[in-house]
């Protein structure tokens, strides 16, 4: 008989290997929700830095409208105040505000491609390489579980084949004992047992094999691939916290990169402080409101314990009067000016009628008899209703209604306004002339006759700016007190104006000085205008220099300037740019200091200058 061990032995000993696999799942369990902790984690940080992307891009949009809503407005009254220091200061740190959100706009786009998208490409990454290490260790586990699963199989196979080899043995020796038993059962129970203890043999052997099978798989299992995997997993998890450990420092070096900017920019604020001047801007305001008033002379005393009528000196504050009668006199000639206090509705009272306590009133009808009676008196009459006009706030066109020294500087702004204006009208003068000619030379380009009547549109337009500038000029001569020179002031067209009408400036000079508040009239000097030939504005033009380069261009293709005034041109050839295209379809550019003319804008590419300054950078470097 063979000797077979108790099952109950073989029962512990696997009992130990399953109690292994358990914990071997249970570690993976805890091991996948710890990677899992740490995604989520990343996940969490990048959300964090998209948020603060958003403030600093809402941060930085603030700033600029800011800046944007306190900018002076274009053709304004805010455009003219900031000629002071102060204002000045105040604009330039605006513009350094400006620069300040461009700033906060850099350390948005910098985390958002150096950390948010780094980090969300990587977090897809890490999920993968996550999903298929947990791959790789529920298959070991289900190996083994399987392993394991065929040792218990075996081993219950083998139990029920000892026990049924014990039963049979048992029957064998009851059989043997038994005398009424017959030698052929006896037989038959001795091979029953026989055939019982082969089979448990079998399943011993069966599962003796299986069982080193499965310790063979449990030890690698064990030592070799679970450790691999494990390993696999920690490396995994390692390179998550360094990554976020990166990350971070990247978030605080994205600020430090932009912190020498924004020093600049505070730099620049403080520097523009510190040129607030305010001894500067106290003169502007003098010579700003500065009228050019004498100030009055001494008051005379009024003795008014005499029974005779009370006499006011010339120079006195109020209305002087004469004999009891009732012409007043206009403009005391004792100063020639007249002090900025003295008040102007002493006119209104003159013709309405109005008692004053030094005066007796009088019907409005003597008034305007006195007025009327006498020819010298008209222009008297004519600047009194431009004072009346001045009331009801109708501003005069020469500006009289100013003192002297704000009227200069308001015909000055004039005068320079008609003259900017008269040079874009020549200007566009001369490129439809252009055009006309490229019409003439090359029909199929368009018809020569189309431009004419714009032509001739922009002829009358200069003609009628001349005439003003004439006028306006006239007026600034008479403030000045001098004529102007030609060569002191070759914008200016007076010269011919004058010469021929002397008397339009003398009348208004005497119109000044019989005015009450400082106008004249205009109305003779109207009448008497005469049209200056265009020959003596164009002189002044004839001497231009040289135009300044605004840019550059390449050429798109190759051009052959036949006609005159054009400029050939290769294809991928760098040249200067001196003239814009100004509807005309053409550009002017220039290759050297000799060769220059236009060419179509389609043929070429132009980079023009920010600054439009006269540098003549290297054309290699410009195409690097």
């Amino acid at each position: 008989m063979v000797s077979l061990p108790h099952p109950s032995v073989l029962h512990g000993a696997v009992s130990a290997s399953c109690l292994c696999c358990r914990k071997g799942k249970d570690q993976f369990d805890n091991l996948e929700k710890h990677t899992q902790w740490g995604i989520d984690v990343l996940e969490k940080y990048i959300k964090f830095v998209k948020e603060r992307t958003e403030i600093e891009l809402s941060y930085a949009k603030q700033l600029r409208n800011l800046s944007k809503k306190y900018q002076p407005k274009k053709n304004s009254k805010e455009e003219e105040e900031y000629r002071y220091t102060s204002t000045r200061a105040f604009l330039a740190t605006l513009n350094e505000m400006n620069d300040y959100a461009g700033q906060h706009e850099v350390i948005s786009e910098n985390m958002t491609s150096l950390i948010t998208a780094e980090l969300t490409r990587y977090v897809q990454e890490l999920k993968q390489e996550r999903k298929s290490h947990f791959h790789d260790g529920r298959k070991a586990q289900q190996h083994i579980e399987t392993c394991w699963k065929q040792l218990e199989a075996s081993k219950r196979r083998f139990e029920r084949d000892c026990k049924e080899a014990d039963r049979a043995q048992q029957y064998f020796e009851k059989m043997d004992a038994d005398i009424n038993v017959t030698k052929a059962d006896v037989e038959k129970a001795r091979q029953q047992a026989q055939l019982r203890h082969q089979m448990a043999e079998d399943s011993k052997a069966e599962y003796s094999s299986t069982l080193q099978k499965f310790n063979s798989e449990q030890h690698e299992h064990y030592y070799t691939h679970i450790p691999n995997i494990f390993q696999k997993i920690q490396e995994m998890e390692e390179r998550r916290i360094v990554r976020i450990g990166e990350s971070m420092k990247t978030f605080a070096e994205v600020d430090r990169q932009v912190i020498p900017i924004i020093g600049k920019c505070l730099d620049e604020i403080t520097k523009a402080a510190e040129s607030v001047d305010h001894k500067n801007d106290s003169q502007m305001v003098i010579e700003a409101f500065k009228s050019g008033f004498e100030p009055p002379g001494d008051v005379d005393f009024e003795d008014f314990t005499q029974p005779m009528k009370r006499t006011v000196s010339e120079s006195s504050l109020s209305n002087s009067r004469g004999d009891g009668k009732s012409e007043p006199k206009f403009g005391s000639k004792s100063k020639g000016k007249l002090w900025p206090f003295i008040k102007k509705n002493k006119i209104i009272e003159t013709l309405l009628g109005t008692k004053s306590p030094k005066q007796q009133k009088e019907p409005l009808s003597h008034r305007f008899n006195e007025f009327m009676t006498s020819k010298p008196k008209i222009h008297c009459f004519r600047s009194l209703k431009r004072g009346l006009s001045l009331k009801l706030g109708a501003g005069p066109e020469d500006f009289s209604n100013l003192p002297p020294e704000q009227r200069r500087k308001k015909l000055q702004q004039k005068v320079d306004e008609l003259n900017r204006d008269i040079q874009k009208e020549m200007d566009s003068r001369d490129a439809l002339t252009k055009m006309k000619d490229v019409y003439i030379k090359n029909p199929q380009m368009g018809d020569a006759a189309s431009v004419d009547h714009r032509l001739a549109e922009l002829g009358q337009n200069i003609e009628k700016l001349r005439l003003e500038v004439q006028k306006f000029e006239g007026w600034l001569a008479e403030v000045e007190g001098r004529l102007p020179a030609r060569s002191e002031q070759p914008r200016r067209q007076s010269g011919v104006y004058e010469a021929q009408n002397p008397s339009g400036v003398n009348s208004c000079a005497q119109d000044r000085e019989s005015s009450p508040d400082g106008s004249y009239t205009e109305e003779q000097s109207q009448e008497t205008e005469m049209k200056v030939p265009a020959t003596d504005f164009d002189d002044e033009f004839d001497d231009e220099e040289p135009l300044p380069t605004i840019g550059t261009c390449k050429a798109l293709y190759t051009f052959e300037g036949q006609n005159e005034g054009t400029i050939s041109v290769a294809e991928g050839e760098l040249l200067y740019v001196i003239e814009e295209d100004k509807g005309d379809g053409w550009t002017r550019i220039r290759r050297n200091e000799d060769e220059e003319g236009y060419v179509p804008t389609s043929y070429v590419e132009v980079y023009l200058d920010k600054n439009a300054k006269d540098v003549h950078k290297p054309l290699q470097k410009i195409s690097e």
